[in-house]
């Protein structure tokens, strides 16, 4: 891999949340960046007016005359005409997983994995050590507030690398962790996968890679000597015990090392309280004391898309979730119903992938169903091509729910305006993102 001013990087799919950081790094290095994506996004606009060259139509004729390597995501179709360009160049082609590999062959890294949480807690982790002082290089899967941006930029090589490990595409395998944070292993991406069990295999895969300290929470099939466990139960090395939970402010302890340490979290719901317990744990084995982990949780402001509160005055709440899966849809809800308990609660949901709503339609369902209104906007395909019977009108049907709907987006305005909701929450991992600005600007007009 060529090094620095003079070279050029291209990017297929450089509008991704882990693209876009990869390509925002390598261009802090002195590389010419230039790169591909479907449609325009505030994160490509963003990428444009730091100087990198991006266009939207899938044209070999548009690519860079010289190229000296390419990074993809295999969330990108095979059948891109310039997929087929590229290799014809004989270029050196990588996977997004294998870039982010080599960059932690470099530094010290900390990697948090999970189905669940890896987000947050990434973010909360980098929080925490940049706040203390640590030189801290990040990449984060999606835009954490504190820091206005999914990369975090350190130091040089002796910065502390927190990444979040993706296991997606068994991505998170190239990694080469030297501290690892496991917070969930709940059934997902089983086109990937085919079940659990195989899942399960390659999270012991990725544990058996960490070098000095692997941290799980409690209950997870993770085998290994010398872990720490965390969690709510008595029997964990570090224990989380909730004090209180109101209006989206967390109170609660951390007791472990013979210690207690209070700490006030500024997010609700209880997957939030084990996702700082998480990087508590973390923040300690890099030797920054409990009270500098509680004064920065304290300062911690969240990341867009993670029960994001986007308004909050007397007579309407608007979050925004990025939540896709039934136990994110389930842990989303309970942080809802416990942050204001009183107010009817309308959800606006949108599946993504035909796959993983045919995969887990009775458990959609089922947790859905514990909303007050329901409106669910088509299946979001993302890369894959539309599956008989798998609709969002067919899942629809089987939720229990007397005021539900579906909606097309394109009177997704118009419906909430009219209907003026108490509490609104809008959820999913598409184009739904798309709706916030805007639904945020019509709330505040109430």
């Amino acid at each position: 891999m060529k090094n620095g001013e003079g070279h050029t990087i291209y990017l297929l799919g450089i509008g991704g949340i882990g693209m876009s950081a990869l390509a925002r790094y390598y261009h802090s290095l002195g590389y010419t960046i230039a790169g591909y994506d479907r449609t325009p996004s505030p994160l490509t606009r963003q990428l444009e007016n730091e100087g990198m060259a991006i266009h939207y139509e899938d044209n070999p004729a548009l690519l860079p005359a010289l190229i000296d390597f390419v990074i993809y995501t295999p969330a990108v179709p095979k059948d891109l005409q310039e997929w087929e360009a590229l290799r014809q160049r004989n270029l050196l082609i990588m996977k997004r997983s294998e870039a982010l590999g080599k960059i932690s062959e470099q530094h010290f890294t900390l990697a948090i994995a999970g189905t669940h949480g890896k987000t947050t807690t990434t973010a909360m982790t980098a929080h925490i050590l940049k706040t203390c002082g640590r030189n801290t290089t990040a990449f984060i899967g999606g835009i954490a507030n504190n820091f206005d941006s999914n990369l975090l930029f350190g130091n040089g090589d002796d910065s502390i690398l927190v990444v979040e490990a993706d296991e997606f595409d068994r991505s998170f395998l190239r990694l080469k962790p030297d501290i690892s944070v496991i917070n969930s292993i709940d059934a997902d991406h089983l086109d990937i996968y085919g079940d659990r069990q195989h899942l399960v295999k390659s999270f012991n895969e990725f544990a058996q890679l960490t070098e000095k300290q692997l941290i799980v929470k409690e209950g997870l099939e993770i085998e290994g000597e010398g872990i720490l466990r965390f969690g709510f139960g008595d029997g964990n090395d570090y224990r989380a015990e909730i004090l209180t939970s109101e209006g989206g402010v967390t109170d609660f302890v951390i007791i472990g090392e013979g210690n207690k340490t209070e700490i006030r979290l500024p997010m609700a719901g209880r997957h939030n309280v084990l996702n700082a317990t998480a990087a508590f744990v973390a923040a300690r084995q890099v030797g920054i004391a409990p009270t500098e982990i509680a004064e920065a949780l304290a300062t911690f402001k969240g990341v867009k898309r993670r029960f994001d509160i986007r308004v909050k005055n007397e007579n309407h709440c608007y979050i925004d979730d990025y939540a896709h899966h039934p136990e994110e849809i389930r842990a989303c809800l309970q942080a809802v119903r416990s942050a204001f308990p009183n107010k009817k609660l309308t959800l606006v949901f949108q599946p993504h992938l035909y796959s993983r709503t045919r995969d887990f339609m009775n458990e959609f369902a089922q947790i859905l169903g514990a909303a007050d209104e329901l409106i669910l906007l088509d299946i979001y395909p993302a890369r894959e091509n539309p599956i008989e019977g798998i609709t969002s009108a067919a899942l629809l049907e089987k939720v229990n729910l007397g005021d539900k709907k579906c909606c097309p987006k394109s009177e997704l305005i118009s419906l909430i305006d009219n209907e003026k909701p108490n509490l609104l929450v809008t959820m999913g991992a598409g184009d739904i993102d798309r709706f916030v600005e805007p639904l945020e600007k019509l709330i505040t007009t109430w």
